[in-house]
């Protein structure tokens, strides 16, 4: 391996011509009567907490350029209750109603500059939203249900035909039809949210598999997952029928060969999926002692762990398993992982460390937004093109992350691949230029 100090423009440049001259995939619908649409799928998770400390309303959608960049927004997260159902809580740990729907947001956080009043039916982010869409015709937002914290009660939920039956009708019930419960003030109500979300995108991590501690898990997770999107197609489409529109059904699949034969029944899954995002990122952490890459485009020379991860392993795993290639998009971080106490020599990659470096939120865990202001301000740039992966060192601290020439580097491996496209989580990472969203529409650019 031979790590470049310095941002090689020459290959940026190269890059960027390879892009404009490979042909775009076309991508189908899992339900789309054989009509195949031209162009990628770009897919931007908007965390409902992204408001508060990360100060990111919908409204910087619209005025950074990522929205009309974006094919699709998917709302983290949606929760399912003990008793298998999609549920709305403003209790503790189980929701925020308030960021949801309740709370009223100020003309300077608007999308359209105008404000909400108390009590209105439909405040909050979900109001946003759906001022984003008015606003940006073309673009889909799904509800995207369980995420990390909560995929607890999925089992329960896909375990019977009845079970799944009536969490499928929840969930289209409370956001599609956009029937919301009624909150302190009037805001909800029969009907209050219809036409904010278009689909539903599932995130159960994971079926049959260890996520978050608590999570109930079952050997026959893997049959009933297939089972359930196969009840989701179906409720969508009946519904489909009444609004003559295709609701969109996609799903957030794992990058561990080990947890997609635990979970999956992979060609199966896919003849209901619009298309399913692959996660691209988490591949090391400051769970490990040494530092390393989260999110390399392909093993690099020399990693101390085999097998290893990476996004083409992961993208490899979900082919081999039967997954069409028209069907699979690429997850893309916009956060770094990070190490301190790095000790050995050289660039800092694959060397002890001493634990998670200091961050803003979360330690080990830093938004691209911020890391970028570390380059050149005591940090030196590394990457590994052949590899595809970049990160910072100063001595002591090491961050590995996705800049814009590594995500430009992954547009062309999504492009020569023939993927559907990519996801990134999540957008309230990335600069107030949406700098990385638009390297993304600029890489998969239809020409």
């Amino acid at each position: 391996m031979r790590p470049f100090r310095h941002r090689r423009l020459t290959a940026v440049v190269a890059l960027a011509t390879m892009l404009v001259t490979a042909a775009p995939p076309t991508a189908a619908g899992a339900d789309d009567g054989g009509n195949r649409r031209a162009g990628y799928h770009r897919v931007g998770y908007f965390t409902q907490w992204g408001i508060y400390g990360r100060a990111f309303p919908v409204k910087k959608l619209d005025t950074s350029g990522a929205a009309s960049r974006l094919t699709h927004v998917n709302y983290a997260f949606g929760n399912v209750s003990e008793d298998g159902r999609c549920f709305v809580d403003g209790g503790p740990g189980e929701g925020d109603a308030w960021a949801d729907y309740q709370r009223p947001v100020p003309a300077e956080e608007s999308v359209d500059g105008v404000a909400d009043a108390w009590g209105e039916p439909l405040n909050g982010n979900f109001g946003q939203l759906a001022k984003l869409k008015a606003k940006h015709p073309g673009l889909q937002v799904l509800i995207s249900l369980g995420g990390w914290s909560w995929s607890t009660y999925f089992s329960n939920a896909a375990r019977t035909d009845a079970s799944r039956k009536a969490f499928v009708a929840s969930c289209i019930d409370l956001y599609l039809k956009g029937n919301l419960p009624v909150l302190d003030g009037g805001s909800g109500g029969p009907g209050a949210a219809a036409g904010v979300f278009d689909g539903i995108d599932l995130d159960w991590e994971w079926p049959n598999w260890p996520g978050e501690p608590g999570n109930v898990v079952r050997p026959e997770d893997r049959q009933n997952f297939t089972e359930l999107v196969a009840e989701f197609r179906r409720q969508l489409d009946a519904y489909g029928r009444t609004t003559r529109r295709h609701h969109p059904l996609t799903a957030f699949l794992p990058a561990n060969p080990a947890t997609m034969d635990a979970g999956y029944e992979g060609r199966e899954i896919f003849r209901y999926l619009d298309f399913a995002t692959v996660q691209g990122y988490d591949f090391h952490g400051a769970w490990d002692p040494v530092t390393n890459q989260q999110s390399a485009l392909r093993v690099p020379s020399g990693a101390p762990d085999n097998p290893d991860f990476s996004a083409e392993v992961a993208i490899g795993g979900w082919l081999a398993r039967g997954a069409p290639r028209e069907k699979l998009v690429l997850g893309i971080p916009y956060y770094g992982r990070g190490w301190t106490g790095v000790s050995g020599s050289g660039n800092g990659l694959f060397q002890p460390a001493t634990g998670p470096a200091p961050a803003t939120f979360e330690a080990g865990y830093e938004d691209y937004r911020r890391l970028n202001t570390l380059a050149g301000n005591g940090f030196t740039v590394h990457r590994d093109l052949r590899a595809g992966h970049a990160w910072l060192f100063d001595g002591t601290t090491f961050w590995t992350y996705d800049d814009p020439a590594v995500v430009l580097q992954k547009t062309l491996y999504i492009r020569r691949a023939g993927l559907a496209g990519a996801m990134v989580w999540s957008l309230d990472g990335d600069d107030d230029n949406a700098t990385l969203t638009k390297t993304i529409g600029l890489g998969l650019a239809t020409p």
